[in-house]
């Protein structure tokens, strides 16, 4: 039976923390605020689970709710462009009206495991002249003097476009372009710069991403609500498209990013363990391109792997199990010498709609698979 957003309502809910100042302030602080981290990435610390574990790694915030880190590298120093959960007064419901995100913030460190600071509102909604609401999870990007900022946002129909804002520093504040990437649409936006200097940007979501509203080229307001609703087709893919030398629009087309079995078959709708929802990444790893994902409705965390950013890729299998709070989009970067996984539960609040970020260690096997993560220990 097909696991729906509904049936993540039953899975057990962690006990909920306070948190030191809502959301809703931290959407007006004028000041970076830094928080003491020391114990981010420490295993067997903070409070348990209600099954009596403990928490692999703790979060790096805690005085507001962040989801989808995307972290960077720039100049030695760590970014992560989150996105900024609040409790807004929508219920919740299987298309994610309830995540009402509406302002980005970034986050920074300088070593890892040290603090994080929290930096003032880098972009808001009322800012962008195209967008009406829901900013939801954002990348970054760096070329020649100038920083990107990626974000998905609703636009004035309730279509999900894809728009870019730029600043002259990592933390911003960031300056929206006055219309949404041409030919963009759904959300998610990664942007992967290879070792050439040619940069590519992944996106798409189904279910609330709209990825299925958009199978013609325009959006469907009234299209399918979760997926193709074909089990034995191959899924839905996210795509990609190359950027411009501004990196403000694409260079052609987005194409589709196909998604393989281990018999070199596309995987097909009903594979929910393992075909796309959202959360798309790619890292490049000793040569070889790593595709990662979120299955969503199934809560895992899994990658493919491919000989070009354009892929194919082929699955390998899962990089967190289980998820907390329905489903978590991840980022994995090279820092000092070692190689992180950031993702987020719902550690604090216990709701899917209020989240923390969080990072941890990842680690390879000599093979090049990646060692699956338990987000709890015993």
């Amino acid at each position: 039976m097909r696991r729906t957003h509904v049936a993540r309502r039953l899975l057990p809910v962690l006990a909920a923390l306070p948190l030191i100042a809502c959301g809703e302030r931290a959407t007006t602080a004028g000041n970076a605020a830094t928080a003491n981290t020391a114990a981010a990435t420490t295993a067997g610390t903070g409070p348990l689970a209600k099954d009596g574990r403990h928490y692999l790694s703790q979060p790096l915030v805690t005085d507001f709710y962040t989801a989808d880190p995307s972290a960077h590298v720039f100049d030695g120093k760590l970014y992560i462009y989150p996105s900024h959960d609040i409790d807004g007064s929508a219920k919740e419901d299987d298309l994610g009206g309830h995540f009402e995100m509406r302002d980005y913030r970034v986050l920074s460190m300088d070593e890892p495991g040290g603090k994080v600071t929290a930096h003032s509102v880098a972009l808001d909604v009322k800012d962008v002249p195209w967008a009406d609401k829901q900013m939801w999870a954002p990348d970054a990007a760096y070329k020649n003097g100038t920083y990107y900022l990626y974000f998905p946002a609703k636009d004035k129909a309730g279509a999900f476009r894809i728009g870019v804002a730029t600043s002259k520093s990592p933390v911003g504040p960031f300056k929206a372009e006055p219309k949404p990437i041409t030919g963009s649409f759904s959300i998610d936006p990664a942007v992967f710069t290879d070792t050439d200097g040619k940069s590519y940007m992944y996106f798409g979501g189904i279910w609330g991403g709209q990825l299925q509203r958009n199978t013609t080229g325009t959006y469907d307001p009234n299209g399918s609500k979760t997926d193709l609703g074909a089990d034995d087709k191959p899924a839905l893919t996210p795509k990609v498209a190359p950027m411009a030398a501004d990196m403000k629009e694409f260079a052609a087309r987005p194409r589709d990013v196909v998604i393989l079995d281990e018999k070199g078959k596309p995987l097909l709708g009903g594979d929910h363990d393992r075909r796309f929802f959202e959360a798309s990444w790619m890292h490049k790893y000793k040569g070889k391109y790593y595709f990662s994902y979120s299955t969503g409705d199934t809560h895992y965390l899994v990658y493919a792997v491919g000989d070009s950013p354009f892929g194919p890729f082929t699955y390998k299998g899962r990089i967190l199990e289980p998820v907390e709070g329905w489903t978590t989009h991840h980022s994995i970067v090279e820092w000092k010498g070692k190689w992180w996984l950031f993702y987020a539960d719902t550690q604090l609040s216990g709701q899917t709609r209020l989240r923390n970020v969080k990072m941890t260690e990842l680690h390879y096997n000599p093979d090049g698979t990646i060692q699956t993560i338990d987000p709890f220990v015993k």
